[in-house]
């Protein structure tokens, strides 16, 4: 051996034993197109790249719709429909202890969801009664607002869907890529337009957005779904740290007016919140910094485990400094100017109450119980609407209604009869901050029920809260989000009470329907500086049944115990665990 040698040889044994281990096995590939090409890796993959999930329309007006459910092709049945907003629906009866034991097609009916995509929730009241009679004729009158600006109908037919796609595209609306690997709809500010303190109008950016990109194959095939959220309102109205990218407006000390970019937001079962880049985005720069971030996970996202194809898990590895690299020197080629961040918004961001416009007309927020209306009622709103001068509205991401354009002479009027259908413009806190998924009802995924449950919630407690209300001792908001499984599409970790759906043992053995309880998340607010998820406490759980018990109980620790100018959030991140029980 050669002095050289002798002095880089290791007299270590444990250094020895390490060096002769057999190398470690290369790390398994993430599926990233631009990394590791395109071959798909695993059947998600080789089906989307088949056949396109748009391509799915022509069978379903053609084949599926002529000869009904048994005639679908279980690939599209069970992938390609969501391209156009179609999801088979639970089957009555299923109780939430099997929903994990069944097989996907043990748990459908032979009916499905159908979500009409409203980019920016604007609607006229001509789309909102065409929404309304689809419900009346073909959904069994159901209809509800999600907490993503869309309506979903249920208890649709397969043979049903060519007349219903033509009735909405007769107005201007779709279903095309409401669900899916896909650009889901795009969140926008309710009061988009018409806010008298709006930073900058989000409208021509969102249509253009939706005419250039929605339904373009080349981005019809992402890892997995891609949610946006643009607004210029200063209340930040549309949950924009949730989202896999965000446009949040807002005046530059040097450049003026544009927007501050955000990346990488998704809660589900493993919550992240999004990151600002540090970018300011100027107008003229924003579809293309949107097709940039958008391209970035159709190129670089992972592909091989579809637990791991969200944005968020690109960010978390890459970082931003290497996200916002890529997006200028890859996909712009040109850098982006640095800005501030956003300022705390100064209102609440649900819009609910009577505002007056820019032009001098007013905007009313009314708000439903969790979300659930009826296909008639959608019917008698647009009529109602429109006899009191206004022809447009918008849904928001808390599961309300904004109507727009309301001449101050019917103002009162207006919201009297909004209340007769079940819209209250002067809500109590329980009913306005109560926002819940669909639940067992109809979606397959979930353990417990959620629409009723919220419903009776806000019953009892305006019932059994009263007294704080008339001491003035109750919060002025308060949110309370139900979920009917872990899968978070009711917010639960960014509520002040989230409640995530499950089964809990009982003493007689069976699993009796219940939630684990989250404290004191939330999103950035007139009351909140900045969003933060929620508190959970090792067994802390509760019975559906005992939900208003648990609630009120909570509500009234807080009450007592809370320092002045400390809000529930505040307090419950602070509070002892026993105070939480």
């Amino acid at each position: 051996m050669t002095e050289t040698a002798l002095a880089g040889a290791s007299t270590d044994p444990a250094a020895s034993r390490k060096a002769n281990r057999p190398g470690r096995p290369a790390a398994k590939p993430h599926g990233q197109w631009k990394v590791d090409g395109t071959e798909p890796l695993n059947a998600n993959e080789t089906w989307k790249q088949e056949d396109n999930g748009l391509n799915v329309r022509e069978r379903i007006e053609t084949v599926y719709a002529q000869q009904g459910f048994e005639s679908i092709d279980g690939t599209d049945l069970h992938g390609r429909f969501r391209w156009w907003g179609l999801y088979t629906q639970r089957k009555q009866g299923i109780d939430g202890g099997k929903t994990a034991t069944l097989e996907p097609h043990e748990l459908e009916d032979k009916y499905f969801m159908l979500r009409v995509r409203i980019d920016g929730g604007a609607l006229t009241t001509e789309q909102l009664r065409v929404i309304g009679q689809i419900s009346v004729d073909f959904a069994r009158g159901s209809a509800d607002l999600t907490d993503r600006q869309n309506i979903q109908l249920h208890w649709i037919r397969v043979e049903d869907v060519p007349e219903i796609w033509r009735r909405l595209e007769s107005v201007g609306l779709s279903t095309t890529e409401a669900c899916g690997d896909v650009p889901r709809v795009i969140l926008g500010s309710p009061v988009a337009g018409i806010a008298k303190d709006e930073i900058i109008d989000p409208t021509p950016l969102i249509q253009e957005l939706s005419e250039r990109f929605i339904g373009d194959p080349e981005l019809a095939n992402l890892p997995r779904k891609f949610k946006t959220a643009i607004t210029g309102h200063p209340s930040q109205d549309v949950v924009h740290e949730i989202n896999d990218v965000a446009l949040v407006g807002h005046v530059h000390p040097e450049l003026g007016i544009g927007y501050d970019l955000w990346v990488g937001g998704a809660l589900s079962t493993n919550p992240m919140l999004g990151k600002r880049l540090g970018a300011f985005v100027l107008p003229e720069q924003a579809a293309d910094v949107w097709l940039g971030v958008t391209s970035i996970f159709r190129d670089y996202g992972y592909r091989r485990m579809r637990t791991k194809a969200r944005l968020k898990f690109l960010l978390a590895d890459w970082g931003v400094e290497k996200f916002r690299t890529v997006l200028e020197d890859e996909y712009l080629g040109y850098k982006l100017n640095d800005g501030p961040a956003a300022p705390k918004p100064a209102t609440p961001g649900d819009h609910v109450g009577i505002h007056e416009q820019k032009d001098g007309k007013f905007y009313i927020g009314a708000t439903p119980t969790a979300g659930r209306l009826s296909g008639a009622a959608l019917v008698s709103l647009a009529e109602l609407l429109e006899s009191n001068g206004s022809y447009r509205l918008r849904t928001t991401p808390h599961q309300k209604l904004v109507v727009l354009d309301v001449p101050n002479e019917n103002v009162e009027t207006l919201v009297a009869e909004l209340d007769k259908l079940g819209l209250s413009a002067r809500p109590s806190v329980f009913r306005r901050g109560t926002i819940a998924c669909t639940g067992i009802e109809y979606c397959k995924l979930a353990i417990v029920e959620t629409k009723v449950t919220a419903a009776t919630a806000i019953a009892e407690l305006e019932t059994r809260l009263a007294d704080l209300v008339e001491s003035g001792q109750l919060p002025q908001a308060l949110s309370l989000h139900i979920n009917g499984c872990p899968n978070s599409c009711a917010r639960i970790q960014t509520a002040d009470i989230g409640l995530k759906g499950m089964m809990l043992p009982t003493p007689d053995g069976e699993p009796s329907p219940g939630f684990q309880v989250h404290l004191g998340g939330g999103l950035a607010s007139d009351n909140r500086e900045e969003a933060g998820l929620g508190r959970t406490v090792r067994g802390l759980k509760v019975y559906v049944a005992d939900l208003p018990d648990y609630v009120e109980r909570v509500v009234r620790r807080y009450v007592a115990d809370h320092i002045e100018g400390q809000t529930f959030a505040q307090w419950a991140h602070a509070a002892d665990e026993e105070a939480l029980q």
